[in-house]
């Protein structure tokens, strides 16, 4: 199928408001897909290069994605500028400088049309694009796709290479596509793509096999699946309710999730973002190795940094391990870390998803030797739950989680079965989309930030903050931020939406200077999320549940 096609449905997503009519239409599109063209064409309409499960990564930076257009179109840098302040979007960016390029239309004339499978095939190329030279390899590989491709393409080329496709079709409404073109129930694809945590590849098995080709899927040892997540909750109140009146506490650590795949000797840790962490944590392969008592297994845990005393170090030094592949046993002595677990998921040919929670931590329970467990309490206590939260705190940790003893595990799910508790307002994760330099000593340094949640079609501005962070941070983001932009505005730098930052406030105020209506007050960053993805940010919808949840305790009074 050629491209174009798919470029064409994408298209049309973005002007589709109705769910419904959405996953009709791509329903629609998928019927007409081969076997080998499901998988790659679902993973672009997700704007993802390949599938969740693959560890491939394009490593495309965006000075070199914009030295490929600039040179192609011959635009200048201000060309640029220019057309993004109009557009708002990298991708239409891109369509429009293509568009207005003689040479480009001159030369588009005298190619075929690209392919589905001829541009994965590119992408893998660029991938495998590594060691020295590499650069000018990946840059020759995007030039040979953008000369080849129509300017509507060029846009959804860009917006897949940069990860951002803001078309509004998420993979929940993927799931239904694939239940309808396919004719499977929406409930067993569900549970298949929690289980292999990639609606694409699912797709593909249905496409192949139909609905007998996932009903029995099982785990797969060393193909990470999306974490069960949490909801924050309003306080212990909420808990017990929602739990029918007992709930298992335990300590939430200010460290960094994992999910540890084990077989027969060999282990690897995989990150929330399901990457390979493997080589940074050695000494975590190494206790899991020696500790576990299994052939098989798929656990969960925490690793936090540890000071010499034991005590927990800021989560900034433990991000300052997973960043490293290099020297590992050198900084590994300046920030030690330490592994807790909380759950098993799979051990010795057993699913345990299916069962309570309490039943998998009495199973993890007999299989980690002497690697400790996160610290827990089951109650039904109001006045314990409180003082087991202020242990907590005062130990160094950020709060606690409070999980149904009888609860399942969904993963990639959020909900009530479990809750994040904090003594102050919940912290948001955002994304910087916008900086502007600083003054006094600051006046080199993007210190100033826009924090935006996210959006159906994007993200959209809650606040803005120049607290938080460490020189060190602020120098280190500065230089991030600079590659990423892609537009000026005075001292404004606007930049892709792919940092993530933890962020702090008192409260959050109507405001009518964001689109949103609110702002967040007294916002401070207090930890850069390189752990998260943006499409892990908090909602739009979530700010705002909060903010009207503040109105339980204060007059509601307009700007």
């Amino acid at each position: 199928m050629d491209f174009r096609l798919l470029v064409d449905l994408c298209e049309s997503l973005e002007k589709i408001t109705r769910r419904n009519l959405m996953v009709e239409v791509v329903a629609e599109f998928l019927k007409g897909l081969s076997e080998d063209e499901v998988e790659p064409a679902i993973s672009m309409i997700l704007g993802r290069a390949f599938p969740k499960y693959d560890q491939r990564t394009l490593d495309v930076s965006w000075t070199t994605l914009n030295n490929v257009i600039r040179h192609l179109t011959r635009a200048e840098w201000r060309s640029f500028h220019a057309v993004f302040r109009e557009t708002g979007d990298v991708g239409e960016t891109a369509q429009t400088l293509f568009k207005n390029s003689v040479a480009h239309r001159q030369s588009a004339l005298l190619e075929r049309p690209l392919t589905i499978l001829e541009v994965r095939r590119i992408f893998e190329h660029i991938a495998e694009s590594k060691g020295q030279g590499s650069r000018e390899r990946k840059e020759r590989l995007i030039e040979s796709l953008l000369s080849r491709a129509t300017p509507l393409e060029v846009k959804y080329l860009v917006k897949i290479l940069i990860g951002e496709m803001r078309t509004g079709f998420q993979e929940g409404l993927m799931e239904a596509a694939v239940s309808e073109a396919f004719s499977i129930s929406l409930k067993d694809v569900q549970r298949a793509s929690m289980l292999t945590g990639d609606i694409a590849e699912v797709a593909y098995l249905c496409k192949k096999h139909g609905g007998v080709g996932i009903l029995n899927l099982g785990f797969k040892i060393f193909r990470p699946i999306k974490p069960m997540l949490a909801q924050m909750a309003k306080g212990f109140e909420e808990v017990f309710k929602e739990h029918g009146g007992k709930t298992a506490l335990e300590y939430k650590l200010d460290g960094a999730r994992i999910q540890i795949h084990m077989s027969r000797g060999d282990v690897r840790i995989f990150s929330r973002r399901l990457t390979d962490v493997t080589k940074s944590l050695p000494e975590v392969a190494s206790l899991v190795r020696n500790e576990i008592r299994a052939r098989e297994a798929i656990l969960e845990g925490e690793v936090i940094a540890v000071s010499g005393d034991g005590k927990p170090m800021p989560f900034q030094h433990l991000m300052r391990r997973f960043k490293r592949v290099y020297e590992i046993d050198k900084i590994a002595k300046s920030v030690p870390v330490k592994l807790y677990l909380f759950d098993a998921l799979y051990i010795d040919g057993e699913s345990l998803i299916n069962l309570p929670y309490d039943e998998r931590r009495r199973k993890l329970r007999e299989i980690v030797g002497d690697i400790p467990l996160t610290e827990q309490i089951v109650t039904s206590d109001l006045s314990e739950a409180k003082s087991f939260l202020k242990r907590a705190v005062d130990e160094g940790h950020e709060g606690l989680m409070a999980k149904r003893p009888s609860s399942p595990y969904f993963p990639g799910a959020r909900g009530k079965h479990w809750f994040k508790i904090k003594d102050v307002l919940p912290p948001l994760d955002l994304v910087i989309v916008a900086a502007e330099y600083g003054y006094g000593r600051r006046h080199n340094w993007l210190s100033d930030y826009y924090l935006a949640a996210k959006g159906s079609k994007g993200f959209t501005i809650v606040g803005k903050t120049f607290k938080g962070l460490t020189d060190d941070e602020i120098a280190d983001l500065t230089k991030r931020l600079k590659e990423i932009a892609v537009g000026e505005e005075g001292n404004r730098v606007i930049v892709l939406p792919k940092i993530v930052v933890e962020v702090a406030y008192n409260e959050i105020q109507e405001s009518p200077k964001y689109e949103s209506g609110m702002a967040l007050r007294f916002a401070r960053i207090t930890r850069i999320r390189d752990d998260k993805m943006p499409d892990e940010a908090d909602t739009i919808e979530t700010v705002r549940t909060i903010y009207e949840g503040q109105f339980r305790r204060k007059a509601r009074v307009s700007v």
